[in-house]
């Protein structure tokens, strides 16, 4: 037999003894092999993680624009004290890229502070009904990322990486598990507002692991997927053998291109589409939820209403087996100049704005969840690109902060109600070093509670065994159950 290449080869003998004998040979290659056979007959079989999982689905909250969690959780009586005046030099040890603005002065604004719950968690006024979830919640107080430039830093976010090329959390998840609804896309990208999330795709695409295995957008509104209903004089018959004649021709060019993942991922999606047309309105469509639950995730809201509704198509879509569900904030309604956290200037008012658009829909949604048996078996991920400074900017607004600040997560698997790290007095670093918790951190304790490990994730690119979390990562032991 004749191989073009050590991935030809890889590929050919990867069902065979050969195969068997050659994965104990690569790091991870027992998901490799298995994955490479499965990936021949369908790539999206469903596939057991490395050991017993904890979740089942991940809802991730991307909060984009990077809020202040200073305003939001992290209280500071210091800076409270200290507004007004410099930054004093020892807050500044260690930092060692200037943010866009230059610092600035010190700058507390008028928040009101209460703790909450039995874990006595510190909640402002900005978020009162996500206060009343505070021992459902395990925060993060020590997080950290490389960048201070939204793209850059969303892009580390979402890939590990500062630069496109590397696959997704969410598509390392697909190719690892494959997809638990046969019906549904495994891999969801939600938003509102209107317009596509910054910087787009890229944040949900897979890399350099076959296309199959990339996310796929839902538009905001009534009709998230376009061209979904059959044309009304096309009959199911004719389109069913559109769909075979497709498949075979298809299957002939992938036979003569066996590498061209794209033509694999496009043979698969029409088959997905035409189950979609079926499965797909049930799943994103509200007919069926009750005046109170709408209620209570606030879809009547006239700033909160379409994140609201991205929330609850979200909770539709775990319920039906979608394993990681990507949720991006966009504008709230209504006719604004505010599209995103980012306040460099006038925080009261971005932040009024956007803590209300987002903070009764994701209450309702952990409500949603608990009362129906979900949360145990899903994980919810509240985290941005970074945050924002302890010193002000323009006056009354904050700088891009990636030294220290919080992220937190709900569900299977937790210390419910348990803070792990926290910040310097001011709000500005992690207070200790070996407690920060970088992107590749908490993308190694997403897999881990998806029974998955992160080091032996991998996957053969250009002859070199790549992992989700790159040559980084540890698993945050601390905040597991």
């Amino acid at each position: 037999m004749c191989f073009h290449s050590r991935r030809d080869f890889l590929l050919r003998t990867g069902q065979g003894l050969g195969g068997a004998a050659l994965s104990g040979l690569i790091p991870g290659a027992g998901l490799l092999a298995a994955a490479t056979a499965a990936e021949l007959v369908d790539p999206l079989a469903p596939r057991p993680p490395h050991f017993a999982a904890k979740i089942k689905s991940v809802i991730w909250l991307h909060q984009n624009g990077a809020p202040s969690t200073l305003d939001l959780y992290d209280y500071k009586p210091e800076l409270v004290r200290l507004a007004g005046q410099e930054v004093p030099a020892s807050f500044l040890k260690g930092i060692k890229t200037s943010t866009q603005g230059g610092v600035g002065k010190l700058y507390a604004s008028n928040r009101t502070w209460k703790q909450h719950g039995e874990s006595g968690a510190w909640f402002s006024d900005l978020v009162p009904h996500l206060a009343q979830h505070a021992d459902k919640l395990t925060f993060i107080k020590s997080s950290v990322t490389i960048g201070a430039t939204h793209d850059i830093s969303i892009l580390k976010l979402n890939t590990g990486d500062l630069n496109p090329g590397r696959p997704s959390l969410g598509a390392w998840i697909t190719y690892a598990l494959g997809s638990a609804n046969p019906d549904l896309p495994p891999y969801v990208v939600l938003y509102n507002g209107k317009s596509e999330p910054q910087a787009g795709s890229v944040n949900w695409s897979s890399g350099f692991l076959p296309a199959v295995y990339q996310g796929t957008a839902f538009r905001p509104g009534a009709s998230p997927i376009l061209y979904l209903e059959r044309p009304e004089l096309r009959a199911e018959a004719q389109q069913r053998a559109s769909l075979d004649l497709l498949k075979r021709l298809n299957a002939q060019g992938a036979a003569r291109h066996p590498h061209d993942t794209e033509l694999r991922a496009r043979v698969r999606s029409y088959e997905l589409a035409d189950r979609m047309q079926a499965a797909a309105p049930e799943a994103v469509g509200f007919d069926k939820e009750t005046d109170a639950t709408k209620a209570l995730y606030g879809i009547d809201d006239p700033v909160s209403g379409s994140y609201a509704a991205t929330l609850l198509r979200a909770r539709r879509l775990v319920e039906r087996g979608v394993r990681f569900v990507q949720v991006v904030t966009g504008a709230p309604d209504g006719d604004t100049d505010i599209t995103s956290w980012d306040a460099h200037s006038d925080l009261e008012k971005n932040h009024g704005l956007m803590a209300r658009m987002v903070d009764k829909p994701i209450a309702g949604l952990l409500a949603d969840l608990k009362s129906r048996g979900l949360l145990d078996t899903t994980l919810v991920v509240w985290t941005s690109e970074f945050a924002r400074t302890s010193y002000g900017q323009s006056g009354n607004g904050r700088d891009h902060n990636p030294w220290g600040y919080t992220q937190w997560l709900a569900g299977g698997g937790l210390k419910a109600g348990f803070t792990h790290g926290e910040t310097d007095e001011i709000g500005l670093q992690v207070a200790d070093k070996d407690k920060a918790v970088d992107t590749y951190d908490l993308h190694a304790t997403v897999l881990q509670l998806l029974g998955l490990d992160h080091l032996k994730t991998t996957f053969l690119n250009n002859g070199r065994s790549e992992r989700p979390t790159v040559v980084y990562g540890k698993v945050v032991q601390e905040i597991l159950a």
